[in-house]
């Protein structure tokens, strides 16, 4: 097997473990934030000591650090895209546990969803016999606006977009937005050379994207806003990867599997981002905007 096509495979792999870890963290960190006094950006200091001080929040983010390092890793070895749709079927993995912890089912939606998401890993599995992927590097002329513009559409949603989405939706999609300008940034830091500045534009958007996902916690159930924030991290770098990194795709039938697998994980997310109606906090109905934001911390979905 040619050593491209090995990296290609340790890359997936670490991604699934990645995303495992992350998606187990998310809801041992939601659990924690929910159980702590409200938590505010204009008491940072008081908050992160309180976060600090939790070890159920600890441990989970030491969870999300580690699924990070391998995310990281990952993103080395292979094309943007095909991480990001390993990591966005991972979602599957986060409802199944959500509903456990929960001690309950899953709906036939957040079941479908579920399914949907393991069938777009299976497409991806399927696209990746005989290779024919090609990572690309991009244009900064590209790559600058769009992320610029990423930024911009997650400002829009925090403050206007609250009105007509709902607080805690509205912090999960701007989350989302910017945990996707971190996870771009990374791609392209990890070029090496002059492109390692974008790690800082990386830092910046993990530590607003946690900060408004902390927030969504404190507001609404764990599988919603932890879906909504996955929906976009994976379907916007899945997008950029082709379209302005300029990676390439398999050619004839695994091009076709690969285009398949992109639609199901993203439609996956999709169906499990949706409120669960009728339920409670923990099942996804949104409470009362009473609590505030958690101070900014490193984290990705």
């Amino acid at each position: 097997m040619p050593a491209t096509h090995v990296g290609t495979a340790v890359a997936l792999v670490l991604a699934l473990v990645s995303t495992t870890l992350t998606s187990l963290a998310y809801l041992r960190e939601a659990d924690a934030v929910g159980a702590l006094p409200a938590l505010s950006l204009r008491s940072p200091l008081r908050s992160l000591g309180l976060l600090l001080a939790n070890h159920a929040w600890l441990t989970g983010f030491a969870m999300e650090s580690g699924g990070f390092a391998l995310y990281v890793t990952a993103l080395a070895l292979a094309p943007l895209a095909l991480v990001q749709s390993v990591a966005a079927g991972g979602i599957g993995i986060l409802a199944v546990a959500s509903t456990r912890l929960a001690h309950r089912r899953l709906t036939t939606r957040e079941s479908l969803g579920a399914a949907v998401s393991v069938l777009g890993l299976l497409f991806l599995s399927l696209s990746l016999i005989g290779g024919g992927d090609r990572g690309g590097h991009g244009s900064i002329v590209e790559i600058g606006p769009w992320l610029g513009g990423t930024c911009a559409a997650g400002a829009i949603v925090f403050t206007a977009g609250r009105a007509f989405l709902g607080a805690a939706a509205a912090d999960g999609i701007a989350g989302g937005l910017l945990f996707s300008v971190g996870d771009i940034s990374i791609k392209v830091a990890t070029q090496g050379g002059a492109r390692a500045v974008f790690a800082l534009p990386a830092i910046f958007g993990y530590l607003l994207g946690t900060s408004l996902l902390q927030i969504g916690y404190q507001r609404g159930a764990a599988l919603t806003i932890a879906s909504l924030a996955t929906l976009l991290t994976n379907a916007l770098p899945i997008a950029a990867g082709n379209l302005i990194l300029h990676e390439t795709l398999p050619t004839g039938g695994a091009r076709v599997l690969r285009i398949l697998a992109f639609a199901t994980v993203t439609a996956g997310a999709f169906l499990l981002a949706r409120p669960r109606p009728g339920g409670t906090r923990g099942s996804g109905e949104e409470p009362d905007d009473g609590a505030t934001s958690a101070p900014a911390a490193r984290s990705r979905c």
